[in-house]
């Protein structure tokens, strides 16, 4: 069984459909990528797999358990945990703070554990949890940092480090390396290979920036007009006459460098 089953899945507004019968397995341990032309499908994919859109049919399972139609919150719960295009941190806070925030919003605090003093424990136990995740994911050095005054590439980073304090199963990461200049791109790729290989999260992303697929993913998805275009290995989605005419016909998508 797949960590994530999705199948006949369909999205439509009104009379289009943005996301066709389409079926997707992610195994746990691989890093999954999606890909495909603009206006393809891929981000309404993903709002319909972590519950920002309800389905317009079809099915969504992880971990052998129905969620489509369930809330993103509820869904994160459950370990699947998605990123988004733009960052959305607390400014105001540096980078602790904003780990630390996750943790709590991830941390099951009652009334009873406030009362019997067990909240201050979860609290340290937090605080202690959210270092480590700054430290793992590279950015020890900037953690007492504001996050209004961090570079894009740290920006970035602390997005992701933020869903990792959600202690998830399965990271579905949103264009990790946009805007990206290549030393971000490649330290944002060796963060993701960590994750996986170090942390055990499985990992499913939608990226436009073809080289960083080509080179972080094992099993890579086509989407075009909604519908499941391909899949395979890079080696296969890179030589598919189908994916080639896709992105704009051309005989080598990647360009002359890769």
């Amino acid at each position: 069984m797949a960590l994530l089953e999705v199948r006949n899945l369909s999205k439509n507004f009104g009379g289009l459909a943005a996301v066709s019968e389409f079926d997707l397995d992610v195994e746990e341990g691989t890093i999954h990528g999606i890909i495909g032309p603009n206006g393809a499908g891929k981000t309404t994919l993903f709002n319909v797999i972590s519950g920002t859109y309800r389905p317009s049919g079809g099915t969504v399972k992880f971990e052998g358990k129905l969620i489509a139609g369930k809330r993103p919150s509820a869904i994160a719960a459950m370990g699947a945990v998605r990123t988004f295009q733009h960052t959305a941190l607390f400014e105001d806070f540096d980078t602790m703070g904003n780990v630390s925030i996750a943790r709590h919003l991830h941390a099951k605090e009652t009334i009873w554990g406030a009362i019997l003093g067990t909240a201050r424990k979860m609290e340290l136990a937090n605080e202690k949890r959210a270092e480590e995740i700054v430290e793992f994911i590279g950015l020890g050095e900037v953690k007492h940092e504001l996050a209004v005054n961090l570079s894009h590439g740290h920006q970035r980073t602390l997005n992701v480090a933020m869903a990792v304090a959600a202690e998830p199963r399965l990271l579905m990461l949103d264009e990790p390396v946009a805007g990206m200049n290549p030393s971000e791109t490649a330290e944002m790729t060796d963060i993701i290979r960590k994750l996986r290989n170090e942390w055990g999260i499985t990992v499913i992303l939608v990226e436009h920036d073809m080289r960083t697929v080509m080179n972080l993913c094992e099993h890579i998805t086509v989407i075009n007009f909604g519908k499941k275009l391909a899949e395979g290995s890079p080696d296969e989605i890179i030589s598919n006459p189908e994916v080639i005419e896709a992105y704009l016909g051309s005989d080598d998508i990647l360009g002359e460098d890769f």
